[in-house]
């Protein structure tokens, strides 16, 4: 792999599956590998392998595609050294381009025209302590916090990090509940109660489409 080269699991049009963009049409670009283990992933066949791609020919077909939203997911896109060319291309190609990544690695060196959709590992993830706690600093208005919730701890760590980070009062904020192990009704339930001002996020891609953002 050379510094303008990524190993891509998937690329294909789509809809987004998650974030406030939820359900919108968009050119997917998925990234292969990621150095975490979340014991809720919904992409494990994206952790290894993929097809080495160029990152001018997936700029090309992302322009080519028709469709102005394009959407950097994986794995752990950041993963791969030439993820910040990619999505600083796409950008030059004039697309709208949304990053989602783990919170694992550093986002200093995303381009600040992509809008960042960055997880908060919880507790249930098994992967909190992975944190890169530094990213939510580099916060914009443009981006979102995404929490995925396994239970009621989940959610009281996310509701408490929340507020330390005073995060709905700078940025988008969504609280997914994790396929089979959180029903979304108590979540909803718990976040009215609390009067906490984020978003409830139901993963599309749990409902039936794998191939979702």
């Amino acid at each position: 792999m050379t510094a303008e080269s990524l190993m891509v699991a998937s690329v294909l049009a789509t809809v987004e599956g998650e974030s406030s963009r939820a359900g919108y049409p968009c050119w997917l670009i998925r990234l292969a590998g990621c150095p975490l283990r979340c014991q809720y992933c919904d992409t494990v066949w994206a952790r290894e392998g993929g097809e080495l791609r160029s990152v001018r020919a997936l700029v090309d077909e992302a322009s080519d595609a028709g469709l102005h939203h394009v959407l950097v997911t994986g794995g752990e896109p950041l993963s791969q050294g030439a993820a910040p060319a990619l999505l600083r291309a796409l950008c030059d190609r004039g697309l709208l381009v949304a990053l989602e990544t783990s919170g694992a690695l550093p986002t200093d060196h995303v381009d600040p025209r992509v809008r960042v959709v960055l997880d908060v590992k919880c507790p249930g993830s098994g992967m909190a302590d992975r944190m890169c706690w530094t990213n939510l600093d580099r916060l914009r208005p443009h981006d979102e916090v995404k929490f995925v919730l396994t239970d009621r701890a989940d959610y009281q760590y996310a509701r408490d990090v929340i507020a330390r980070h005073r995060l709905t009062d700078r940025v988008a904020v969504i609280l997914s509940p994790a396929g089979g192990l959180l029903d979304p009704r108590d979540l909803a339930a718990w976040m009215v109660s609390d009067r906490v001002p984020a978003r409830l996020g139901i993963q599309l891609h749990r409902l039936g489409w794998p191939d979702l953002g």
